[in-house]
């Protein structure tokens, strides 16, 4: 017998999600799918809304209007119900400075109701290579070794759902692709669905199955970043997010066919006044 949480194909499912602060939509109206097991990329310049989103599936802000599902779970009725099934990584969410990293790692455990934390945090230092400062307050701790507590504290219970805000900003190329191959590799292990809001293009390239286009507030388009790439006519993803950040959109299939279908509606002189035009 399958869990609540397979009942349905998708581990995300928004509808209509809005977002005002005082006159300004932070999050205007937007509706999404992300199936389980899949790797989905939330993109968008400063300022579309990806991260009013995140906070949004994490139960951090309260939607003004709409609807979030996350695991088979109504985020407004029974958010607490979700919430030790997921979990969030951010390199600009500190943990406490002056506890150690095993603290750490004990406090957030226990939030996640984990049952054996000592032997998952044992198991996580070996993993990822803590041992050696496991003991040290985390604030003494250099910029890679923050990077291995927070993959850490993302993987600390098992989620089936992770929410990566920039998980790889400001690091240096080799330690940003060491990230990207644990999440691949847990995600891989585990099954467990991720989405991903970066500013890294050739990081959705290599992670994302589906990519999702924010601009302000709104999506705009959506598809996997090979289907985006040709529908832009562009090299890479770095393109057609630039692109799509000055309004460059390109129409998708779906409306390219409903507008010859219009046309045609219209008969063969309309065909023929816009063939000359």
């Amino acid at each position: 017998m399958s869990t609540p949480s397979r009942a349905r194909s998708e581990a995300i499912r928004v509808s209509g999600l809005t977002k005002t602060f005082s006159t300004v939509a932070a999050v205007d109206g937007i509706s999404f799918l992300v199936p389980h097991g899949s790797t989905t990329a939330l993109l968008g310049g400063n300022g579309a809304g990806k991260t009013t989103t995140i906070s949004m599936l994490l139960g951090l802000i309260k939607p003004t209007a709409g609807t979030i599902e996350v695991l088979g779970v109504d985020m407004r009725r029974a958010r607490h119900k979700a919430l030790a099934r997921m979990n969030f990584e951010s390199p600009y969410v500190d943990l406490p400075k002056r506890l150690t990293v095993r603290e750490n790692l004990r406090v957030y455990g226990r939030l996640y109701g984990v049952k054996d934390v000592a032997s998952r945090i044992d198991e996580l230092a070996g993993e990822l290579a803590l041992t050696e400062f496991l003991d040290r307050p985390s604030g003494t701790l250099s910029a890679g070794q923050k990077t291995r507590v927070g993959l850490a504290k993302a993987f600390i219970n098992t989620p089936e759902l992770l929410l990566l805000d920039e998980p790889t900003a400001s690091l240096d190329p080799d330690t940003a692709d060491w990230v990207r191959q644990h999440f691949s590799n847990y995600k891989e292990r585990s099954g467990a669905t991720i989405l991903l809001a970066s500013h890294n293009m050739t990081e959705v390239e290599r992670l994302a199955d589906n990519v999702i286009m924010m601009n302000k507030g709104r999506i705009v388009d959506e598809g996997a970043p090979r289907e985006l790439i040709a529908r832009y006519g562009r090299a890479n993803m770095e393109e057609v997010f630039i692109d799509i950040a000055r309004n460059r959109r390109k129409p998708s299939r779906e409306e390219e066919g409903a507008a010859v279908d219009e046309l045609l509606s219209h008969g063969p002189r309309a065909v023929s006044e816009e063939v000359r035009s």
